[in-house]
């Protein structure tokens, strides 16, 4: 299957009369999507139909078919467009700080937190379920073009940039940040075996540890004492 790309920001304006062109209108699909993502966070990708989705969503299944031309897509387009949205959570979160301590720990915290709430959990399980059927979904949702390395990795730039970290393998030295910052607490919860988010404590000091490591491999004052 062809995932589409998330056009919320590229439909054509309203046209003279002021209405949108079928299938355009942004807070339409908006409103589309906000029901479909109630239905599949609550009924899974299987048990969910187009008819559950138009109910929940308050629309005509004539305008939903305007919007999405079955199941897969509208599923397709709603994992897209959370993901879209934790990473532009992310990016803010570490452009609001030129520290790297202080950038990797709101990164960090924003990270954890996220990525073991309920329903970003549910979500992945949902995502991991039809990924026989919808294989390029999941590659686009764990390692699409922009993802949470590559926003991390450009924060790191920019700090190597101004000379606060040195780093040779910046793909590598990313992913080992998350690693060290999400620990074992992502693939406890993925698989059941921790039934409720960590502590936020727990999280705060798993973060803290992380970042020590990090920086006593790539910032730069590790020189000074060598």
């Amino acid at each position: 299957m062809t995932l589409k790309p998330d056009h919320a920001a590229a439909f054509s304006p309203p046209a003279a009369g002021g209405r949108f062109a079928a299938g355009e209108d942004p807070a339409k699909r908006q409103q589309i999507l906000a029901g479909a993502k109630r239905v599949f966070m609550k009924m899974g990708f299987d048990a969910a139909s187009m008819n559950d989705v138009t109910r929940e969503a308050g629309v005509s299944k004539g305008t939903l078919y305007v919007y999405f031309t079955n199941k897969e897509e509208l599923f397709s387009a709603m994992i897209e467009a959370e993901r879209a949205t934790f990473l532009a959570t992310m990016r803010t979160a570490l452009a609001e700080h030129d520290d790297p301590e202080t950038g990797l720990y709101e990164f960090g915290i924003s990270f954890v937190t996220h990525m073991t709430d309920e329903k970003v959990i549910s979500a992945m399980r949902t995502v991991l379920g039809v990924r026989d059927r919808m294989p390029v979904l999941c590659q686009r949702f764990f390692k699409g073009p922009e993802n949470l390395r590559t926003v991390l990795r450009d924060f790191l730039e920019r700090r190597i940039a101004e000379g606060a970290l040195e780093i040779d393998d910046i793909d590598l030295a990313a992913g080992q940040f998350l690693d060290l910052a999400s620990g074992s607490f992502f693939k406890l919860r993925l698989f059941g075996s921790m039934e409720e988010p960590p502590p936020r404590d727990e999280i705060e000091r798993v973060i803290r540890g992380a970042i020590r490591v990090f920086m006593a491999a790539y910032g730069a004052r590790r020189h000074e004492t060598t």
